[in-house]
């Protein structure tokens, strides 16, 4: 596969995906990738399972953090990890098949002629499913005051599913992350803007969970807004 030429890690930020890591790991495992789960010590047993599919595959990584959880906090560690694990490409997704994972030889192709590739639900022939109407109208909502706000360009600006050349991620200097909780998101695809990278989207059909149960709530959803102004305040004061 052409598209596989370069090294490739795929990373997974899990707490409580006990009912969707194995099946995830084994779709991902028929593409010449690394993955590297970095897991909040979920009691549920993620951690475990994934132990059982590392001892049948070098190809899989643990990363489990005990201490500073959160969705952020795991990001961080994990662009770490690839980066010092000698990745190219390091493609990021959620555990909960809301990012198929048949959509990442679509996502690495792309990046042949960028820097930033974003799987979007709001380019042409992209969508969502099993969302309810109010969740679809918030996030719409939110792209609207993301995109006004940081002048960004891209359409779909809360993707999580997305890949990044190893430049992008070292000339923004992962190591200064700050953002703790979703909004890591935002801070990162806002900080490769400013760099100057090509940021592509392709398009994908995002899904709602089917198992599990999610994570983001109404306090992640302020503090993500509260995040937004945050940036263009440190934009503005010369702090990014």
């Amino acid at each position: 596969m052409r598209c596989f030429e370069m090294k490739t890690f795929v990373m997974i930020p899990t707490y409580n995906e006990a009912k969707n890591i194995r099946q995830l790991l084994n779709e991902l495992l028929q593409y010449p990738v690394e993955v590297v789960v970095v897991d909040d010590n979920s009691p549920d047993g993620t951690a475990g399972i994934v132990k059982e599919v590392m001892s049948a595959s070098h190809k899989v990584h643990l990363l489990l953090r005990a201490q500073n959880r959160g969705r952020g906090n795991a990001g961080k560690d994990g662009y770490i990890y690839c980066l010092e694990h000698g990745a190219d490409y390091i493609l990021e997704m959620d555990a909960d098949f809301s990012h198929d994972p048949n959509y990442v030889p679509k996502l690495i192709d792309a990046m042949e002629d960028a820097d930033v590739v974003l799987g979007s639900r709001r380019v042409e022939g992209g969508s969502e499913e099993g969302r309810k109407f109010f969740r679809r109208m918030l996030t719409m909502a939110a792209n609207v005051y993301i995109r006004l706000l940081l002048g960004l360009k891209v359409r779909d600006c809360n993707s999580g599913f997305r890949c990044f050349r190893r430049n992008v991620l070292e000339s923004i200097d992962v190591k200064r992350i700050f953002s703790t909780g979703p909004d890591i998101v935002q801070e990162v695809l806002f900080k490769a803007h400013l760099k100057g990278f090509k940021i592509k989207e392709v398009p994908i059909v995002f899904r709602e969970r089917t198992r599990g149960e999610s994570k983001l709530g109404w306090r992640h959803l302020w503090r993500g807004y509260l995040m937004v102004l945050k940036l263009k305040y440190l934009q503005i004061i010369g702090g990014l």
